[in-house]
C-alpha cells in the first residue's frame, strides 16, 4: 500500500491461522480482501505480481493438518501460476525449515539441509522444498520471473494467542498468570526476527531493490539465542513467572541461524535493527493491551 505504482491489491486468505482484524483498519480503495483457500481461488483476473505466503508456519498447526499444509504450498503455487500475467513476477516465501535439523551453522543458501522426508514435520518442510523445485524449474524451462525467500523465525504483534510458537506462547502464558512452558532443555537455539525487520527485507528483495538474483535468499536475524534465554527474559519482564519443562516435540531442530552474506549483497542497506529484547518487550505490550481490550 506504500507503493504508488499499485493500482489494485488483492489479498487472499482463508483465515486458517490468521485474523481478519489484522487488516480491518485498512481503508485504501485499492485494497481488496478475498476469503478463500489459495488453491481454489476463483477469479478471472491476471496479475502483474503474485506473492505466495499461504501456509501455516507453526508446527502445531501444520502437524495437525499435513494434507492441508501441502495443498496450501504446492497446489497453491500451481493455482497462482495460472493467474500470473506473461512476464509477471512470482515471489514465494519458503522457509528456513528447508534446512531441517542442520549440521552446518550458520546456514547458507547452498546448504542442502538434513530433512526427514517422512517425519512428523515433513508436510511443511517438504512442501516448501517441492514448491521451490517447481518454481526454479519453471524459471529454467519457461523463464519464470521468480524470487524466493527463506525466512527464519519471525515473531511480533498481531500473532494469534494460540499460534503455538515460542515467543507468543511465553507471552500469553506469562500474562495469564500461568507458568512458561519450555520444551526439552531449552538449549535449542533460534534466530528471532522482529516482524517489522523481516517484512522490510521482504519488500526490499521482492520489489524495492532491482536485482537479478532469483534466490533462494535467507532473511532473518543472525543473532542466535536459546529458547530458554527468551523464556527467562519474558519471565523477568512479567516479574518472575515460573518456568516449567516438558518433553521435547519430535524432531525439534537444535539450531537455527541464517548466513546473511547474500542478503547483504542484494540489499546492502538492510539489516535487522530491532533486538530481541526490544522486540519481545513490544510484543508483550501489544498482547497486554489486547487482553485489556478483551476484558473491557
Amino acid at each position: 500500500m506504500l507503493r504508488n505504482d499499485v493500482h489494485k491489491l488483492v489479498v487472499v486468505d482463508n483465515l486458517w491461522t490468521g485474523l481478519f482484524e489484522n487488516i480491518s483498519h485498512i481503508r485504501d480503495p485499492r485494497f481488496h480482501f478475498v476469503k478463500s483457500d489459495v488453491e481454489t481461488l476463483q477469479t478471472s483476473e491476471k496479475f502483474d505480481e503474485i506473492y505466495h505466503l499461504a501456509s501455516p508456519a507453526s508446527p502445531p498447526w501444520y502437524m495437525k493438518e499435513p494434507k492441508r499444509t501441502i495443498s496450501a504450498n504446492l497446489l497453491g503455487a500451481f493455482r497462482l501460476l495460472d493467474l500470473l500475467k506473461k512476464g509477471g513476477r512470482f515471489g514465494y516465501t519458503s522457509s528456513s525449515e528447508i534446512y531441517g535439523d542442520p549440521l552446518v551453522s550458520p546456514q547458507p543458501e547452498t546448504y542442502k539441509g538434513q530433512v526427514d522426508c517422512t517425519g512428523p514435520r515433513s508436510s511443511y518442510d517438504e512442501s516448501k522444498r517441492c514448491t521451490e523445485a517447481l518454481l526454479f524449474e519453471m524459471q529454467r524451462t519457461k523463464g519464470l520471473n521468480v524470487k524466493v525467500i527463506r525466512p527464519f523465525n519471525i515473531y511480533g504483534p498481531r500473532t494469534r494467542p494460540d499460534d503455538g510458537r515460542a515467543v507468543s506462547n511465553f507471552v500469553t502464558q506469562a500474562l495469564s498468570g500461568r507458568p512458561i512452558t519450555v520444551f526439552g532443555d531449552g538449549k535449542q537455539s533460534r534466530s528471532w526476527g522482529y516482524v517489522d525487520d523481516i517484512v522490510d527485507g521482504f519488500a526490499r528483495y521482492f520489489w524495492i531493490n532491482e536485482t537479478d538474483y532469483k534466490g533462494p535468499l535467507n532473511i532473518g536475524n543472525d543473532r542466535e539465542i536459546t529458547v530458554l534465554e527468551v523464556a527467562k527474559y519474558v519471565s523477568k519482564l512479567i516479574g518472575g513467572v515460573p518456568i516449567v519443562f516438558e518433553p521435547s516435540p519430535p524432531q525439534d531442530p537444535t539450531n537455527r541461524r541464517p548466513d546473511l552474506t547474500r542478503a547483504y549483497a542484494v540489499m546492502p542497506e538492510w539489516s535487522c535493527k530491532v533486538s530481541y529484547e526490544q522486540g519481545v518487550a513490544m510484543t508483550l505490550d501489544w498482547f497486554r493491551e489486547k487482553i485489556k481490550v478483551g476484558a473491557a
